[in-house]
């Protein structure tokens, strides 16, 4: 009778989340190495990442959140358990990226703030 219910299909917030906490931890990186690649972006400029790979990381876990639920939902046949797993570490390692790149960016903004 429910052999064709809604929980046989794919769990794709899972891998959403995944793929938002790898873009979220690759954010500043990325926008630091187009900084030295390119004569057009300075490395100040890449701090506007900082902000993306946060929004990312958070975004990842939320929809790790809202994945999780439906694995419950559907008593586990959903499926994404490993690839939830997965996004959390990613999205924390994100996090802490974002954060340490902000911390060094307000440390350099002291310094020449001190220096004049």
């Amino acid at each position: 009778m429910a052999s064709r219910t809604a929980s046989n299909k794919p769990n794709h917030r899972a891998s959403l989340a995944l793929i938002a906490a790898f873009c979220g931890v690759l954010a500043v990186p990325v926008a630091v190495l187009l900084s030295r690649q390119t004569g057009k972006i300075h490395l100040l400029d890449a701090v506007w990442s900082i902000p993306v790979g946060m929004g990312l990381s958070v975004g990842a876990l939320l929809w790790a959140r809202g994945a999780r639920g439906q694995i419950r939902r559907t008593l586990e046949r959903a499926g994404g358990a490993g690839r939830l797993r997965a996004t959390r570490w990613i999205a924390v390692a994100g996090i802490c990226v974002a954060l340490s790149a902000s911390i060094a960016v307000g440390f350099y903004e002291l310094l020449v703030r001190l220096e004049h």
